[in-house]
């Protein structure tokens, strides 16, 4: 198979990895980009397309769909090449440039690579429960995709982290809805558990803590009640037609942790000054590099596309200087 050149590769096409195209665009280097998924966009796409996200700047809220598209058109001018459905099995280097090998045979030769990788190759992490295959993608969820499939529903939701809250809270609009989580409070934002506890008091949302899933009650995949059990056996059924269950997601960076790269606790160590690693030319952004002080934040990685970008300028154009501008007077060209 024919070698294919670029000057930057990067491995993810979320939101982090499109965001890092345009940072690469905007310095005239050409970007291809590799991801296992079927479709750009990553866990926006793939796990909670119509979950509104509210820290993007000048977006007091946006759905994960629209900010994958709008970062879609954001980066059209720069004609990048996308790779999916494929993973970088194999990197190395030959001469000053990487050869990423990846699943389906292709080989592409880059300057610098930039790891956007997120949480890896990601799954759900599935509660113990008796029967959940049975109602599992029928009655049983770790996404939603579109809220309209809600609608009327008796809605329980299980977890308590910023997914199980945003969802709550988005959900009540439409649905009736418990919120289950094993302790007395949330882990997620302070904004959100404030709303949270502020619909219960109105009582759009019912909330039960602490208590854990226990038992699933129906039949052909179609859920009548959830059993929920206290730390003290005490339990409790609760008339459901869907559980979604958000107990986060299992991380696995896969290949990346054979290339030598400096890893702690599956996630990427990196100068924040530059976000290179400790592999000269292989720079991580976003949730899957670590440094003292990092933020998992959205914007906090599209920062981090534009450190990575300027550092990486000079490997791309030895010895030219980079009068840098600002889009305002620079603009955008391809």
């Amino acid at each position: 198979m024919n070698q294919i050149t670029t000057d930057v590769a990067i491995i993810g096409a979320g939101p982090i990895g499109l965001f890092a195209v345009f940072q690469a665009g905007m310095l005239k280097m050409k970007c291809h980009v590799i991801d296992t998924l079927e479709a750009v966009g990553g866990q926006c796409i793939s796990l909670y397309p119509e979950k509104p996200i509210y820290d993007i700047p000048a977006y007091p809220k946006i759905l994960a769909k629209d900010l994958a598209h709008q970062l879609m058109e954001q980066i059209e001018p720069f004609s990048p090449t996308f790779h999916l459905n494929q993973r970088v099995e194999q990197l190395s280097k030959q001469g000053d440039n990487f050869i990423l090998e990846t699943s389906n045979g292709s080989i592409i030769s880059a300057k610098a690579v930039i790891i956007a990788a997120g949480a890896g190759a990601f799954g759900p992490n599935r509660p113990p429960l008796e029967r959940l295959e049975e109602f599992e993608n029928k009655s049983v969820f770790y996404m939603v995709k579109r809220k309209e499939d809600f609608r009327g529903k008796k809605v329980m939701i299980a977890g308590g982290g910023d997914s199980a809250v945003d969802w709550a809270i988005s959900l009540a609009e439409i649905a009736d809805i418990t919120i289950v989580h094993r302790r007395d409070k949330f882990r997620c934002a302070p904004s959100s558990h404030d709303q949270i506890l502020d619909l219960a008091a109105k009582g759009k949302v019912k909330i039960v803590t602490p208590y854990q899933l226990d038992q699933l009650i129906g039949n052909n995949g179609i859920l009548e009640e959830v059993v929920l059990k206290d730390f003290e056996g005490n339990c409790k059924n609760f008339p459901t037609d869907i559980l979604l269950s958000f107990y986060g997601l299992a991380m696995d960076i896969g290949p990346i942790e054979n290339w030598g790269l400096d890893i702690h606790k599956k996630h990427l160590a990196i100068n924040p000054v530059t976000m290179e690693t400790n592999l000269a030319g292989v720079f991580a952004v976003g949730d899957i590099c670590s440094y003292p002080g990092k933020l998992k934040l959205i914007l906090t990685g599209f920062s981090e596309c534009a450190i990575a970008c300027h550092s990486i300028y000079n490997l791309v154009f030895p010895g030219e200087l980079l009068h840098f501008e600002y889009s305002t007077t620079k603009g955008v060209t391809a």
